[in-house]
């Protein structure tokens, strides 16, 4: 039997459940079974019950109001977790036992208050409509529904934990009835990887365009062009095929006419002394090191003309340090790196 109470709630702390006559149910820590009174806090944050009120009332007129002590940690109700108070009447017991008890007889009415005696929230349990060990709750935690639990197999009694205990996935159990095999599954998943990697494919190509776009801005700013076609028809910005291959066409004639054909030649010379060097001193004194520097190679400029594919390329090459060329072709800078012949 469903019963839907009116008042919906929308405060963090509810009435959950309730079981007045308790004869063989769940024991307090004094061991003796008492009627209870389940709070539940349906929030995600933490709720604190010190300074609340509890409120019980079996005839008009006749309203008994507990205040639930503060300085008790206890009274701090973790999110989506549950408060048992026992209504036994005996609250020297401690913070969770009530001045009140609940009436097996008649219809009870609870109310809870927040310090400042506002409802939060309230539950009539009809008269005659519980047994002993029976308690009155909602359908599931903080439900609009409230029905009758402990008089069957499914429907128990759930004292400070879930109304409704969910033992299935019931997803997983669609699914698998479903996609028994997994073809579903690893056609999904084989979409999200290929959907990355496209995904992936787009970023890379918009950001190459991104830069490109920036360097040829930049270069048109270097050079004080701002006619986009004029930067188009110069390169600005580019390094094609064409630029690479008169670069190596000046490095090859360039190196020709400073090289000859040489052959390694290594002299072998003895040193003769005309004196005994075994008490020299320059033997036994240690030489300050000096630092070598690259040799740099500081010629006149050479430029080359080349036209490639009906495009003129003029490169002129500067200054060689080690093995390090300075290259401009048609005004733009460039550093070319020469292996070193091993001989």
């Amino acid at each position: 039997m469903l019963f839907l109470q009116r008042q919906k709630s929308n405060n963090k702390l509810l009435l959950n459940e309730v079981l007045v006559n308790n004869e063989s149910n769940y024991q307090d820590d004094y061991g003796v079974h008492s009627a209870w009174i389940e709070i539940f806090n349906r929030s995600y944050g933490s709720a604190d019950l010190a300074g609340c009120y509890l409120k019980f009332s079996s005839q008009p007129g006749d309203t008994a109001s507990y205040f639930i002590p503060k300085g008790d940690v206890l009274t701090l109700i973790k999110p989506r977790q549950h408060a048992l108070f026992w209504a036994d009447g005996e609250p020297r017991r401690g913070t969770f036992h009530t001045n009140f008890k609940l009436d097996a007889t008649n219809a009870n009415w609870i109310g809870l208050y927040d310090s400042g005696k506002k409802l939060l929230d309230q539950v009539i349990v009809p008269a005659g409509t519980l047994k002993a060990n029976q308690s009155y709750a909602r359908v599931s935690d903080a439900a609009d529904q409230w029905e009758v639990k402990g008089g069957s197999e499914d429907k128990y009694v759930t004292p400070s934990t879930n109304n409704k205990t969910i033992d299935s996935n019931a997803k997983m159990e669609k699914f698998e009835e479903h996609d028994s095999v997994g073809i579903g599954m690893a056609i999904s998943a084989m979409s999200v990887v290929f959907c990355g990697l496209i995904l992936l494919y787009i970023s890379f190509k918009i950001i190459g365009k991104i830069s490109v776009n920036l360097s040829k801005r930049n270069a048109m700013k270097a050079k004080g062009i701002t006619d986009k076609q004029e930067a188009k028809e110069k390169q600005l910005g580019q390094a094609p095929g064409e630029v690479f291959a008169a670069i190596s066409m000046a490095m090859h004639e360039f190196q020709s006419d400073v090289h000859d054909v040489e052959d390694t030649i290594l002299t072998i010379t003895r040193v003769k002394r005309s004196y005994s060097p075994w008490s020299s001193k320059i033997y036994t004194l240690r030489e300050t090191p000096h630092k070598s520097k690259s040799p740099i190679i500081n010629k006149t400029m050479k430029e080359y003309k080349y036209k490639i594919n009906g495009n003129v390329y003029k490169v002129a090459i500067g200054d060689i340090e080690d093995n390090i060329a300075h290259v401009e072709v048609n005004g733009t800078p460039y550093k070319v790196e020469m292996e070193k012949h091993r001989r």
